[in-house]
C-alpha cells in the first residue's frame, strides 16, 4: 500500500468515525429529551388559523414547531384532508390539536400513524359512526345556534351578537370584533359527516373543558373526556379558552407534548 493509499483509508475511517458519533449524539439528545417537537393545531367552525394566534407564540417559546391548519370549512372530508397535508409536511411524529368543530376534525385524521396524541380543546370528539350534529343531540341546544344565519348556498355565519354573548363573551369587545370580521364561514354539511374510525380510542387525550361554554355545552366535553378516560383541565371560559386563557392552554399542551413523548 503507497503513503497516499495508506493516508486516504486513514481519512475514510477518521470520516465513518465523526459521522458515528454525530448519530450517538444526537440519539443521546433525543433520549434526554423525549417532548415531540411538532404542533399541528385545528380550528373550529366560524374561525380560522388567526383563532390560535396568543397560543403559537407560547409553544414556540417552550421550543415547539407549530403548525395551524386552514380548514376550508367545506366539509368534514375536506377538513381532514388539509389537516392530513399538514400532518404530512411534518418531519417527525405529530402532537394534533383541535378546538370546537376542529375536534371531530382530528378525531378521523388522528389516525395518520405520524399522530401520536390529540388534544381537544372545548372541542367536539364524536364516535365512530357519529358526526358532530349527532353527538351533541342527548345535550340541550347550545344558545349559540339561535345567532347563526345561513346563507342561500348553505353556509353558516354567527352574528355579532352571537359572537359577543354565546362565542366569546369573556374577551374584550375589540377582540369580539376581529372574531366576527375573521370568522369563517362554514358549510352546514361540516356537521353532518361522519367519523369512520374515532383516533381517541387507540391514542392518548387530553381535553380542555370550558365551563362557560355556550357553543359546546360544557356537561358534553366532561362526558367526552370520560369516554375517551382522557387527562383534563376545566377552565372557566367561553367557547375560546385558547384567547381568553392562553397560557393554561398553551401549558397544557406543552405538558401533553412532553408525556405523549416519553411514551
Amino acid at each position: 500500500m503507497t503513503l497516499s493509499q495508506i493516508y486516504r483509508a486513514v481519512l475514510i475511517a477518521i470520516a465513518g468515525f465523526s459521522v458515528t458519533a454525530m448519530l450517538h449524539k444526537r440519539a443521546v439528545a433525543q433520549a434526554k429529551d423525549p417532548q415531540v417537537r411538532n404542533v399541528v393545531i385545528v380550528h373550529g367552525a366560524w374561525a380560522d388559523g388567526s383563532s390560535w394566534a396568543k397560543v403559537i407564540p407560547l409553544l414556540q417559546a417552550k421550543g415547539l414547531h407549530v403548525v395551524a391548519v386552514q380548514n376550508p370549512l367545506t366539509s368534514l372530508a375536506d377538513d381532514v384532508a388539509a389537516t392530513k397535508r399538514a400532518i404530512a409536511s411534518q418531519d417527525g411524529p405529530v402532537l394534533l390539536v383541535g378546538h370546537s368543530y376542529g375536534g371531530a376534525v382530528i378525531t378521523e385524521a388522528g389516525n395518520d400513524p405520524k399522530v401520536i396524541g390529540l388534544v381537544y380543546v372545548a372541542a367536539l370528539a364524536p364516535s365512530d359512526g357519529e358526526s358532530s350534529a349527532s353527538a351533541t343531540k342527548p345535550f340541550p341546544p347550545a344558545p349559540l345556534f339561535s345567532e347563526v344565519r345561513p346563507d342561500a348556498e348553505g353556509f353558516l355565519t354567527v352574528t355579532p351578537k352571537g359572537i359577543a354573548e354565546d362565542f366569546a363573551q369573556d374577551l374584550p369587545d375589540k377582540e369580539q370584533q376581529v372574531l366576527t370580521a375573521t370568522q369563517g364561514s362554514t358549510a352546514a354539511a361540516v356537521f353532518d359527516g361522519t367519523i369512520t374510525t374515532a383516533a381517541w380510542k387507540t391514542k392518548p387525550s387530553w381535553c380542555v373543558i370550558a365551563t362557560n361554554d355556550r357553543a359546546v355545552p360544557p356537561e358534553l366535553e366532561k362526558a367526552e373526556a370520560a369516554a375517551m378516560k382522557a387527562t383534563s383541565i376545566t377552565v372557566s371560559s367561553s367557547h375560546v379558552p385558547m384567547l381568553s386563557h392562553p397560557k393554561e392552554v398553551a401549558d397544557f399542551i406543552g405538558q401533553a407534548a412532553a408525556k405523549v413523548g416519553s411514551r
